[in-house]
């Protein structure tokens, strides 16, 4: 497949056809980019795409599994032939299965499902991406983590969503070390307690809110910061 003339900077949100993945997609979209609106779910993920082009935004779908490593390898296939670049990843895809468990009875399985979403998936797409990012000598890579993945704030409840966002964190400071030396720029954001089928109705912050610094961190000079973890674009505690 042919490139299309994309002369707008491109970027790729991950779990997007709701809360704040879509959001993000929103205001990357009216930031001026090239939004590929990814999800696991075909038709919602379609449905989500086709109300932002109604909006008068440029956003393409792509059905993308992040625990599936075949369809994460696809979906950067999908970028290059199609767009012929990636400017901007966003990390956003991830589930919580066990806000009720505790660590010392939790079932293995559950477990190992979280972290294959969150933390593998992320991997996976960093991987997937960094090579089309390193040929052209820029990108933005966004990871969605969590004040619950924060050391400072560890405690008991959900114990594998917690120690996903805290190897998401990790994985964060690591790859920036070995991406020091490239305008590749790799950072964490906390979306804080948002509004979302995840957070609830009794959240206190909109998706708005809580996409804002990813946002942000997409769309970072090339003297941004790197390797740091953020909330509202002040620096959180790891």
């Amino acid at each position: 497949m042919r490139h299309e003339r994309v002369v707008k900077r491109v970027a790729l949100v991950t779990g997007a056809n709701r809360g704040i993945g879509l959001e993000i997609c929103r205001q990357l979209g009216r930031a001026g980019y090239c939004v590929v609106l990814t999800a696991r779910d075909a038709e919602r993920g379609g449905e989500a795409a086709a109300g932002l082009r109604e909006e008068g935004l440029e956003v393409h779908f792509h059905q993308l599994d992040v625990a599936d490593p075949a369809a994460v390898g696809g979906a950067a296939s999908f970028v290059e032939s199609r767009l012929g670049r990636l400017d901007a990843l966003v990390n956003n895809a991830a589930l919580s299965l066990d806000l009720n468990a505790f660590l010392e009875t939790v079932d293995l399985g559950l477990m190992q499902q979280t972290l294959e979403v969150n933390f593998l998936g992320v991997l996976r797409c960093c991987q997937a991406f960094l090579p089309m990012m390193r040929r052209q000598g820029y990108g933005r890579i966004v990871n969605v983590s969590s004040g619950r993945g924060s050391f400072s704030k560890l405690a008991a409840g959900g114990p594998c969503y917690r120690i996903s966002k805290a190897a998401v964190n990790a994985l964060t400071v690591i790859l920036a070390d070995e991406l020091k030396d490239t305008n590749v720029l790799i950072n964490a954001m906390n979306p804080g307690w948002v509004r979302t089928r995840l957070g609830g109705i009794e959240a206190p912050r909109s998706t708005a809110e809580g996409a804002e610094a990813a946002v942000w961190l997409a769309t970072l000079p090339d003297d941004g910061p790197r390797g740091k973890f953020f909330k509202d674009r002040e620096e959180f505690p790891w």
